[in-house]
């Protein structure tokens, strides 16, 4: 007679042999800890969530990393709040503590020194507790100088730390000024434009405190974040002159988009000058030859397949403590409630890239990222005024690698004749030579006032000649037809590892602004 757990043991194997793999999911790589998050939707201006005894609503709108135990977190509310046991898992014990109050919608959290900084609707405020409470008793003014119209729209982002000592700020543009609004805007001269004061531009505060312009065209630039050499970018959402989202490096005298903060170009201490013209209502190639000052982003997100609304940037700094993609920059996403991730390279020393997508499902609209001392990722939700995927309103979360590798690209390089993919693992060879196991396009957008583009002038591609490298993990791909100043499209849904593994995301972006020389 058989014996029965025999039996079972040889049922179980025969199962496993059988049965079909289960397909792998982000959760598997990277998983969510809810550290204080809303269970139940609600509208994002109700009040029936209370985390905390007095009714806190974490909208949180600003996140700065302080220790191995705490977080501290602005929310729209104007405070700013100390969390305590946001590592623990679970996170049952959580400790709140208001360090802050009063603040005009803080949109940003930065811990520099002793102190914290944030920009609120007219200043970049500094922030001490000086005689360590443990409560703020000392507010400064570090800058102002920015138009504040009363309009809706017209928020402060930041600031973000450069290497050199500077702070970033951000200001989105004014949007439906009307009335009492419109008679506290500037206009200029030249082109007629009405916005308030520097409204759309990029600007940096000296460590004397000099409040400076640096770039303009911002429609609504609500992530800054610096790269892994220390230059500065910023991310911009879809709408009127702004074809899809987009991720800009900030430079001094760079015009991105938005012609409408072409209001302060006349202003003392404006780095544009000389636009006498607008060219709108041509693709971005064609209008970037007659608008000679118009620059390019350094990476498109095409509109719902990598994003509708791209919010905050962080550099992974952990050193491998986040998984393989360290030095690569994430953006959040606010509508669907995501993170994409962005491969940046140099050609003809100008930024360009890729963008692939990432982690989706998080509870509410990202807003807010910052790396914490394990190498996992706090995540600020909150989605007041729009809607976004996700149960809830508002919260904090914490994404966690598992340790285990996706199989992902984790590259993507342009070359003259075509493009390189490194991936995180090796590649089944056979199928990775074959040429219709990639699909790719071209596209690109329309430069003009209305709101937002379809792609356009669409083109397929096929690589002619593929090849791997001896190690696997690099694939060649020989295309012909590449375009400058176009967006093109990878589907990789064919590939495999050489376990049988398919790519977690199969899908890549590559902002061609330049074909490199080799």
């Amino acid at each position: 007679m058989v014996n029965p757990t025999t039996l079972l043991a040889v049922l179980i194997c025969w199962m496993s042999l059988v049965a079909p793999a289960r397909t792998a999911e982000e959760n598997d790589y990277y998983r969510l800890v809810s550290v204080a998050v809303a269970e139940t939707s609600s509208s994002s201006r109700a009040k029936n969530w209370k985390p905390a005894p007095d009714g806190l609503a974490l909208e949180v709108s600003g996140l700065a990393v302080l220790d191995d135990r705490r977080v501290a977190v602005a929310i729209r509310k104007g405070e700013v709040w100390i969390l305590e046991g946001v590592y623990d898992e679970p996170p049952t014990n959580v400790k709140f503590r208001r360090f802050a109050s009063a603040l005009h919608e803080p949109l940003g959290l930065l811990k520099h020194g002793d102190s914290f900084y944030t920009a609120q609707r007219s200043e970049l405020t500094q922030i001490r507790d000086t005689d360590k409470d443990g409560e703020a008793d000392e507010y400064l003014t570090v800058a102002k100088g920015w138009g504040v119209t009363g309009g809706y729209h017209e928020y402060a982002y930041g600031p973000k730390l450069d290497r050199d000592g500077n702070l970033w700020i951000t200001l989105n543009i004014g949007m439906g000024l009307k009335g009492a609004q419109l008679d506290r805007t500037i206009q200029d001269p030249i082109l007629g434009y009405r916005q308030g004061r520097w409204r759309g531009w990029g600007m940096k505060v000296s460590q004397d405190g000099d409040l400076i312009p640096v770039c303009a065209g911002m429609r609504s630039p609500s992530g800054i974040g610096a790269n892994a050499d220390g230059d500065m970018f910023y991310t911009d959402q879809q709408g009127n002159w702004v074809a899809t989202n987009s991720l800009h490096h900030m430079r001094t005298g760079a015009f991105f988009h938005h012609v409408e903060s072409l209001a302060s170009m006349s202003e003392e201490g404006s780095p544009i000058s000389g636009v006498r013209k607008v060219t709108s209502g041509l693709p971005y190639p064609q209008a970037m030859k007659q608008f000679p000052q118009l620059r390019p982003p350094a990476v498109w997100f095409p509109y719902k397949k990598a994003g509708q609304s791209a919010t905050d940037i962080m550099l992974d700094e952990s050193n491998g403590k986040f998984g393989p993609f360290a030095g690569q920059l994430f953006v959040g996403e606010f509508t669907q409630a995501a993170m994409n991730r962005v491969f940046l390279e140099k050609v003809n020393g100008k930024y360009q890239g890729a963008c692939f997508p990432f982690r989706s499902r998080f509870a509410s609209a990202v807003l807010r990222m910052s790396q914490g001392t394990d190498g996992s990722v706090f995540v600020g939700l909150t989605n007041r005024g729009w809607s976004s995927l996700g149960t809830a309103s508002y919260g904090l979360q914490r994404l966690v690698w598992t340790g285990e590798v996706p199989f992902e690209i984790k590259e993507m390089r342009a070359r003259s004749d075509g493009f390189e993919l490194l991936f995180t693992k090796p590649v089944n060879r056979e199928i990775a030579l074959a040429n219709s196991s990639y699909e790719m396009s071209s596209h690109t957008y329309l430069y003009h006032s209305t709101y937002g583009s379809d792609e356009i002038q669409n083109q397929e591609l096929t690589a002619r000649r593929v090849t791997v490298s001896d190690d696997a993990l690099t694939v060649r791909l020989y295309i012909d037809g590449l375009r400058e100043l176009f967006v093109h499209e990878l589907v990789a849904s064919h590939i495999r590892s050489q376990t049988g593994e398919p790519l977690l995301h199969p899908y890549a972006w590559y902002t061609l602004n330049r074909i490199p020389d080799e």
